[in-house]
């Protein structure tokens, strides 16, 4: 059972490039978790941004969550990076792929 995480967020005004370093070291350690599949960041034109993480597991996606870095960091961003934010974790019901790339 794959289980989606969905991170909307806004940044404040000034902060791109303090927010980045930290988010590129996010990036690694949850790539690096047992059970993490992919993720994927967005930036829309309005300067909304989204993260979809994907892992394995419930249990996996909850060590992720309570990693003491991935802690340490969201309480940075409620600090200094974030203006708003939503999370939303599910189970993934349905899954299908099609990949015509190497034709």
């Amino acid at each position: 059972m794959t289980i989606i995480t969905v991170f909307r967020s806004r940044l404040r005004g000034g902060v791109e490039r303090e927010y980045q370093p930290l988010a590129g070291v996010m990036s690694v350690v949850a790539s690096s978790m047992e059970g993490f599949i992919d993720q994927k960041h967005y930036v829309a034109p309005d300067g909304e941004r989204v993260t979809v993480v994907r892992f394995m597991d419930f249990e996996s996606q909850r060590r992720w969550a309570k990693h003491p870095d991935h802690l340490e960091a969201q309480q940075r961003g409620r600090d200094e990076f974030y203006s708003w934010y939503d999370i939303s974790v599910s189970e993934e019901s349905y899954s299908h792929t099609f990949d015509n790339s190497q034709i």
